[in-house]
C-alpha cells in the first residue's frame, strides 16, 4: 500500500486538564465529513474522558468507534493493548477515515510515535500530525515551562540540580514533538498572558510551529486533521528529554481513586478540591458525584484549584449513587489518607 492509502491518525497530547477531551468531542460533533474513530487513554481507572465522549456518539462517530485503554500509559502497553485496539479499529465495517488518539496527560508522545513502527501495522497506517494543547494561563505563570535560561544558570550553580522537573519535561516533549500547537483557554489568560504562553512555546520549540487560540474545543477541522506529516518518519525532528533511553517511567507521578459520600452541594466538593490544590499540590481531579436530592449525575474536572462541574445525565434506576475521583499528583504529593480526609471519604485504589 502507498502512503496515501494509509489509514491516517492523529495523536492528540497535552497536560491534565489542556481540553484534549473538549477537542475530540468538538472533532466528533464537526467532523468535516469523515467518519472518526477515537482511542482514549486515562491515567487511572475512572473512565471520566471515554464516557463523556461515548455519551456525544454521533453517526459519524458512533460509539462502537470509541475504544478506551486504561490500563495505563498508553506508550508503555503497545503490544497489549495499543496494536489490538488499532487493529479491532481498522477491522470495522464501515471502516473509519481517521483515527484520533487522546494520550494521557502524563503520556510522552514520542515513545506512541515509535510503535507506529510495529510490523504489524506500519504498512497500514500513518500518523497525519500530532496536536498538543496547552493551557494558555497556566504555561504564562510557569507552572509547566520553566525558564530554561534560568535551569541552566542553577545547575552551574548547584551541582545537586541535574534535570528538570518532570512537569517541565513532560510539557517540553509535547511540544517538541508537536506539528501544531493549540492555546487553549486564552480567554483566561488574556491577551498579555497569551503572548507571553506563546513566548515560552517558541522558546522551547526545537522548530517554529504554528500556535492556534482555541476557546472550548472549537476548531476548523482542516486546521487539524489532513497535515500528511507522517511524524512517524520524522522521528529526529523531534527531540525529547527521553532520547538516550530505552523506555520511559511515570513514576513520578501517582493517582488514587476515591469513594465519597453524598455531597450536600457541589459547592462542597469544589471547595474541597480547592483546599486539596492549595494544601496537597494536587495536579488534576476528575470524576463523577452524587448529590443530595439531585437525579442527575455531577461531572467534576479540576486543574489545580481551577474546578469546572456540570450534571452530564441522570442516574439510571438500576445505578447506584456511587461517587468516585480520581487524584493525580507527582509522587511525594499523593497523601491518600489526606486526601481522603479533606475530600470525607477513604481512598479505595492506589495506582
Amino acid at each position: 500500500m502507498t502512503d496515501l492509502a494509509k489509514l491516517p491518525v492523529t495523536v492528540i497530547t497535552g497536560f491534565l486538564g489542556s481540553g484534549k477531551t473538549t477537542l475530540v468531542r468538538h472533532l466528533m460533533q464537526n467532523p468535516g465529513g469523515r467518519r472518526l474513530a477515537v482511542v482514549v487513554n486515562e491515567f487511572g481507572d475512572v473512565g471520566v474522558d471515554g464516557d463523556i465522549l461515548k455519551s456525544c456518539a454521533i453517526p459519524d462517530c458512533p460509539a462502537e468507534n470509541i475504544m478506551e485503554l486504561a490500563n495505563g500509559c498508553i506508550c508503555c502497553t503497545v503490544a497489549d493493548d495499543f496494536i489490538p485496539t488499532i487493529e479491532a479499529l481498522m477491522a470495522l465495517d464501515p471502516r473509519p477515515d481517521h483515527i484520533l488518539i487522546e494520550t494521557s496527560g502524563l503520556a510522552l508522545p514520542k515513545p506512541l510515535l515509535k510503535a507506529f513502527d510495529w510490523p504489524d501495522i506500519r504498512s497500514k497506517i500513518t500518523v497525519d500530525g500530532v496536536i498538543a494543547l496547552a493551557d494558555a494561563e497556566a504555561v504564562a505563570a510557569g507552572r509547566f515551562a520553566p525558564d530554561v535560561a534560568r535551569v541552566d544558570a542553577q545547575r552551574l550553580a548547584d551541582d545537586s540540580i541535574d534535570h528538570e522537573t518532570p512537569l517541565s519535561e513532560v510539557f517540553e516533549d509535547q511540544i517538541s514533538c508537536a506539528d501544531i500547537i493549540l492555546l487553549t483557554k486564552p480567554d483566561l489568560a488574556g491577551p498579555e498572558g497569551v503572548a507571553k504562553a506563546k513566548a515560552i512555546i517558541a522558546a522551547e520549540a526545537p522548530r517554529p510551529l504554528p500556535v492556534v487560540e482555541v476557546a472550548e474545543g472549537v476548531v476548523d477541522p482542516r486546521v487539524i486533521l489532513g497535515l500528511e506529516a507522517a511524524a512517524e518518519d520524522d522521528m529526529d525532528a523531534r527531540p525529547s528529554h527521553h532520547d538516550d533511553h530505552d523506555d520511559h517511567e511515570h513514576d513520578d507521578f501517582e493517582s488514587v481513586v476515591v469513594e465519597l459520600p453524598e455531597q450536600d452541594s457541589p459547592a462542597q466538593l469544589v471547595a474541597a478540591i480547592e483546599r486539596l490544590a492549595k494544601e496537597q499540590n494536587i495536579l488534576r481531579v476528575k470524576g463523577y458525584a452524587a448529590v443530595k436530592g439531585k437525579p442527575m449525575r455531577l461531572l467534576v474536572q479540576a486543574v489545580g484549584a481551577r474546578v469546572r462541574h456540570q450534571y452530564d445525565r441522570p442516574w439510571k434506576p438500576d445505578e447506584a449513587r456511587v461517587s468516585r475521583v480520581v487524584v493525580i499528583a507527582e509522587h511525594d504529593d499523593i497523601q491518600p489518607e489526606a486526601i481522603g480526609a479533606v475530600l470525607g471519604a477513604a481512598p479505595v485504589a492506589a495506582e
